[in-house]
């Protein structure tokens, strides 16, 4: 049985996941693929029968492949913040992702010799004056990072014309790297998806871990109208301490998690989601459309608000779920197929960067209306 209703936030429109063909695309350059698809029609046919098999994954660089395709080549990046003020120590990208001929440095009297310059936006956003005094070096490229939405990126405009490469979540980076993505779970470049072997509802419903509690956002006022009608166990700063401070722990007691994100803008879709996978949960989702999502999550792992007429409609459904088996079962089967991978901050990030440099070495070009399109 397929159960289809829909709830339309202020001014945004749902997406009927069973009215589109599968939409399967590669960007240049990627080694695995993206997919937007509708549930009802993913399947590859295989002797004796149809298998759900996605081979979801996303536009990455391959970091454990990397080394292959670049031998001989090698690259020097500054590191010229450490993201948010927290020292880190820099990654060997050869030793911990295959990717040969890096040097990473957060010396900035590297700079005159550096092949590239990697810049955190939080840092520069509200002191121009932290960027380099010295003229830019011949052919050096200068790099806008940042993984924070839209809404928590402040003075874009500041920056036009000064930087050659984006890096950020978004999937139209020139360096993409996401929160987390899919793989095949025969694949050694991921984390295995637990798979119960009977989908017997868990023993609590639903736990929502916060610490950023803002009144203002949507959904603070979407946990205030579902918790009318179930229980929502909320952990973190603005609820009960984490046992254990883990959070994969504790979610994986309940059977659904609220991966609400903080706002709404195309691709951001954070860790809350791969912490949800990661702890076997069934993630409800509040951030980009339903189609979004697909392009980076098979159509039924994941609950979207917008599915649903009302927020009383969801309840019903997530006890309806909660007491069948059967219907769960929808929700979870798709994990016997795949893996998947969280990236380390900051260390494949930069190791990514790297091996990006190394790839575009002698192109240069400039990122023209950086704040229009990353606000996009």
């Amino acid at each position: 049985m397929e159960v289809m209703t829909r709830w339309r936030t202020p001014g945004r429109f749902s997406v009927n996941r069973f009215s589109k063909p599968p939409i399967i695309y590669r960007r240049k350059q990627c080694q695995v693929f993206i997919l937007r698809t509708s549930c009802s029609l993913m399947c590859v046919y295989v002797l004796g029968g149809v298998i759900f098999l996605l081979g979801v994954g996303l536009c990455v660089f391959n970091l454990r492949k990397a080394s292959t395709g670049n031998a001989g080549a090698t690259a020097m990046l500054v590191i010229w913040t450490h993201p948010f003020g927290h020292i880190r120590k820099l990654p060997d990208c050869e030793a911990r992702y295959g990717v040969s001929g890096c040097t990473l440095t957060d010396d900035r009297h590297a700079y005159p010799s550096a092949d590239a310059v990697i810049f955190h936006h939080r840092e520069i956003s509200t002191n121009v004056s932290m960027l380099p005094l010295d003229p830019r070096p011949r052919d050096q490229k200068w790099i806008w990072m940042n993984f924070e939405s839209p809404s928590h990126t402040r003075n874009l405009k500041r920056f036009e014309g000064m930087f050659n490469l984006t890096m950020s979540y978004r999937a139209d980076s020139d360096i993409f790297l996401p929160y987390g993505y899919l793989v095949s779970r025969h694949s050694s470049h991921g984390h295995p998806l637990h798979v119960p072997s009977s989908p017997h509802p868990r023993p609590c419903l639903l736990a929502w871990v916060i610490s950023n509690w803002a009144e203002s956002q949507a959904r603070v006022a979407f946990y205030r109208q579902l918790s009318r009608y179930v229980r929502v166990d909320v952990f973190g700063s603005a609820g009960l301490a984490l046992p254990g401070h883990s959070l994969v722990r504790t979610v994986a007691r309940y059977q659904f998690y609220l991966a609400l994100e903080n706002s709404q803008h195309t691709d951001y879709i954070t860790e809350k989601v791969w912490n949800a996978l990661r702890a076997g949960a069934i993630p409800i989702v509040l951030g980009p459309t339903r189609e979004n999502y697909e392009r980076f999550l098979p159509a039924e792992s994941f609950i979207h608000v917008d599915d649903f007429a009302s927020v009383h409609s969801l309840a019903r459904y997530l006890r309806l779920l909660w007491r069948s088996p059967a219907h769960l079962e929808r929700h979870l089967s798709w994990r016997r197929s795949y893996s998947m991978h969280q990236p380390a901050f900051w260390a494949e990030h930069f190791c990514t960067v790297c091996h990006a440099v190394m790839k575009a070495r002698g192109r240069t070009s400039t990122v023209e209306g950086l704040a229009r399109w990353f606000q996009s």
